[in-house]
């Protein structure tokens, strides 16, 4: 979950090296640093953000036209200095950057003390720097053999560049389970974990595959190895996106700009996907897996955080209108189990990166059991991406903010797309009723921007609450998944405690914390169980709980009896998922801002996470 940027070329590469940086602080912002070659290695690190780096190198020779930098998400060791990459070997004539953890660095580490080597951190990373450079040192061979070689004696994932001062015109990177991209420009080479550092400066890119190392030179340009020696051709492939997506627009920050981007976000995922005309669905990434699709025994969902939320909204979709049996299963879970998979059932993997470690995983278990995976992403040419049989993009865009709230949305309406085409072509989602559905769709940009319109209101609900100890957030059907996120969201930039539930679920054992104290966030919009929701609300207020309540517009009956209540437009009930999310995202962010807290990079989190 560290951000990895290095360059090679004619440039001055600190400045490139620090604004690379910048775009990837959302995977990793407990330390940073740079290595830059000039006539030696001149290295800075700190603990702290890129900003910290700025102010630490500000005075220093940062000259040279190759470097490295790396911003971090602590895994091994205490955020810190001395744990702060970029790490020397132990002659400090090597120098490296690492995304990932080196499982059996434990048993690496006593055999190079053993050997003499001494080391400066507690990290996994030093270990593997020095492996390559014992193995560099008793083998006689060349950097890039020795990476190779010590790599093979590697258990674990890991994204790495590195130099060494003998070498003053090569960069050497390699990659297993985590991502690293290259950017190809005139006579000079972009590295980064992922595109946001490279698309200012080149649309050629190459997405390094696992165990693959790259070769980087002035002289013979980019050569690509495998681990078993093996030349591979590298594949150029074009960026799509645009640098004014990686801004922040005017918004204080990324995560209230990508609130307010879902009116375009969500019309972008459906876009070229369905004929108003003809009112129909059409899914080209999936189209020569249908016919599987259609014939699933069940479909399994596999994802984490935000995703598996999207998954669960899924689960009612596909059961309600493709009848389709669905399970939902955290990836991190499901990869460690002995799960019972058959050839006929369909794996929809969903991540907003493509690059998430545990689903991955999951995947590559599906794959060998025989079943037809489904990706569903935003990263074009992500991990995930290349590891499945098929899939679709969301298109929502660049998202920053390490909250996520517009790829949700963007994921609900894919997954959305996907049951209405399968349940229609199933016949078992009436044509009426098929067809009206896909009018709405249509109609779903211009009411996310009425949901936008509430956001004054939800400030000062926010002023009321943001001194909180806890939330309860509650919700039944097609809200219950909105309830779930909405408290996710709260805990994770705000650090109030929250917790989601079904809302019957309530009285059994929830209903013991509900005092004049308790916010209690209702999801109520008119649906199959309004009722019973209206129900449930009526018991918190008998307990003296305080109800917020997010409902239909119009709705005079929960008006009467909550303490609060934002009203959203109408819609479907398969649809308010979408809509609902939208004043939680908004409370969070306001909740979050009003107790001081950074809502872009709150604390202990990453935006990618591509550690297991």
């Amino acid at each position: 979950m560290c951000g990895i940027v290095g360059y090679l070329g004619n440039k001055q590469a600190y400045p490139i090296l620090i604004k690379g940086l910048k775009r990837l602080e959302y995977r990793g912002y407990d330390s940073a640093g740079v290595a830059i070659l000039n006539n030696g290695i001149n290295l800075y690190k700190c603990k702290g953000k890129v900003a910290d780096l700025e102010e630490l190198t500000k005075d220093k020779d940062t000259e040279g036209h190759i470097g490295i930098g790396h911003t971090r998400w602590a895994t091994h060791g205490l955020p810190n200095d001395v744990n702060a990459h970029p790490h020397y070997s132990d002659s400090s004539s090597i120098v490296m950057i690492h995304n990932g953890i080196i499982e059996n660095y434990s048993p690496l580490r006593k055999t190079l003390e053993a050997r003499g080597y001494k080391f400066r951190s507690e990290t996994d990373s030093e270990v593997l720097i020095n492996l390559i450079e014992e193995v560099q040192k008793q083998e006689k061979v060349s950097l890039a053999e020795a990476v190779r070689k010590a790599l093979k004696e590697v258990v674990g994932a890991y994204a790495i560049v590195l130099f060494a001062k003998d070498s003053p015109d090569e960069l050497i990177a390699a990659k297993k389970g985590s991502p690293l991209v290259i950017g190809v420009g005139e006579n000079e080479f972009y590295l980064a974990s992922d595109a946001t550092p490279i698309i200012e400066y080149t649309r050629d890119v190459v997405y390094l595959e696992d165990e693959e190392i790259a070769v980087i030179s002035k002289a013979d340009g980019l050569n690509i190895i495998n681990i078993k020696n093996q030349k591979i051709t590298p594949y150029l492939q074009q960026l799509e996106m645009e640098i004014e997506e990686l801004e922040k627009g005017g918004y204080d920050y990324f995560m209230l700009k990508e609130i307010f981007e879902q009116p375009r976000s969500i019309a972008d995922s459906m876009r070229g996907r369905i004929s108003l005309d003809k009112k129909i669905v059409s899914l080209g990434g999936i189209k020569n897996y249908e016919e599987t699709l259609l014939k699933a025994r069940r479909i399994i969902i596999i994802a984490c955080g935000t995703s598996w939320h999207a998954g669960l909204v899924g689960e009612y979709l596909f059961e309600d209108l493709a009848r389709i049996p669905v399970e939902v299963e955290y990836a991190s879970e499901f990869r460690y189990r002995n799960p019972i998979i058959y050839e006929d059932d369909v794996v929809i993997a969903i991540s907003q990166s493509g690059e998430t470690a545990d689903t991955l995983a999951a995947i590559e278990l599906a794959k060998k059991r025989g079943a037809t995976i489904i990706g569903i992403c935003n990263v074009v040419g992500s991990s995930i991406a290349r590891a499945t049989h098929a899939g679709s993009y969301t298109h929502a865009g660049p998202e920053i903010g390490v909250a996520s709230t517009k790829a949700f949305t963007a994921q609900v309406t894919l997954l959305t797309l996907m049951a209405l085409s399968i349940g229609y072509k199933k016949e078992t989602l009436p044509k009426q009723r098929y067809t009206q559905l896909v009018a709405e769709l249509e109609q779903l940009p211009s009411k996310i921007v009425r949901a936008l319109k509430l956001n004054d209101q939800i400030y000062k609900i926010s002023e009321l609450f943001y001194e909180a100890s806890n939330f309860l957030y509650l919700g039944r059907g097609y809200s219950f998944p909105v309830a779930l996120e909405g408290a996710l969201k709260l805990k994770e930039i705000s650090y109030i405690h929250a917790e989601g539930y079904p809302a019957a679920e309530m009285k059994h054992g929830p209903i013991a914390l509900i005092d004049e104290q308790m916010p209690v966030v209702v999801v109520a919009p008119k649906a199959s169980s309004y009722e019973k929701v209206v129900s449930n609300i009526q018991e918190v207020k008998a307990r003296k709980g305080i109800v917020i309540a997010v409902v239909t517009e119009g709705d005079n009956v929960i008006k009467d009896i909550a303490d609060h209540v934002i009203e959203v437009p109408e819609a479907d009930e398969i649809l308010m998922p979408i809509i609902t999310s939208i004043p939680l995202q908004l409370l969070s962010y306001h909740i979050a801002l009003l107790r001081g807290c950074n809502v872009d990079q709150p604390r202990n989190l990453a935006k990618s996470v591509t550690v297991e």
